[in-house]
């Protein structure tokens, strides 16, 4: 059947529904509501606008859900699809409050919630060479549309590297280091970019990490996490201060894993803090 196209063997949509039983629309007498029922795991192309002006083309993982009453059988899952093909191009955090409304209106719910994961690329020049690379970031926007408030929280997830203060100390050559994973979650006023909070992000750690490395770069990076060593504690709180420092970030939640080079397990640490207050 071609949509939206008459014949003689397929009638159009809209009388087929006015035959067809809706049974999500039923009441149901057991009385018990539901906080989250929706749509889970969806790949769909999305397009990020860029700070400087381009964008970046990925694919995101979205969850979607809605409240339920105590009194209605079930949500229309449909038309959380065709919510979201409205909105397959220049996702941006006002944007995706803007989806949760539109769910709420279309699904008649109290609440809507959105979740959507995704990798975003950032070039990185290489710090002697000048060689450029895409690197790859972890970044996630939840989102959640009520009568009574309305929330967006963004995460973004950096590598970095991390040298450790005590085996510089005490060691007569070299110091371990390692591969860290920095992630941020933050509730912020006005426009915040990703690449403004992945450059928070990697400015805590010992040193960045680059897509392209030549020699003259690995001696550079290799100097300067020698010279710059943290604990994973040291992280998260010089992070603590950048983020407080950002007059728009208004909460955070922060954290830090770092892959031991020299142990079975990972260090960790994280804060958390409201700077609204």
């Amino acid at each position: 059947m071609t949509h939206g196209v008459e014949t003689a063997s397929h009638p159009p949509l809209e009388g087929m529904t006015e035959t067809m039983p809706d049974v999500q629309s039923h009441a149901d007498d057991r009385m018990v509501p539901i906080n989250k029922v929706g749509v889970k795991e969806i790949r769909h192309p999305i397009t990020l606008a860029r700070q400087d002006g381009g964008v970046c083309q990925t694919v995101a993982d979205i969850n979607m859900f809605v409240s339920l009453p105590s009194d209605r059988k079930g949500t229309h899952m449909s038309r959380f699809l065709e919510v979201l093909n409205e909105y397959n191009d220049g996702i941006r955090p006002e944007r995706l409050i803007e989806l949760c409304r539109v769910l709420r209106s279309r699904l008649d719910a109290e609440v809507a919630h959105v979740e959507m994961d995704f990798t975003y690329f950032i070039t990185k020049t290489a710090p002697v060479t000048g060689l450029k690379g895409l690197m790859d970031y972890k970044t996630r926007f939840i989102c959640e549309s009520s009568s009574e408030r309305e929330d967006l929280v963004m995460s973004v997830a950096a590598a970095a590297t991390s040298l450790c203060p005590c085996s510089k100390e005490i060691s007569a050559r070299g110091a371990h280091n390692q591969r860290c994973l920095i992630t941020a979650d933050v509730r912020f006023d006005g426009m915040l970019w990703i690449e403004e909070l992945a450059e928070l992000i990697e400015e805590s750690a010992s040193c960045r990490v680059y897509p392209v490395l030549k020699r003259p770069d690995e001696k550079w990076v290799t100097e300067e996490a020698f010279d710059n060593p943290k604990f994973v504690e040291d992280i998260v709180r010089d992070l603590a201060v950048l983020l407080d420092g950002e007059e728009r970030i208004k909460w955070f939640h922060i954290r830090s894993e770092n892959f031991e080079s020299i142990h079975s397990h990972n260090a960790y640490a994280e804060i958390t803090r409201d700077c609204s207050s």
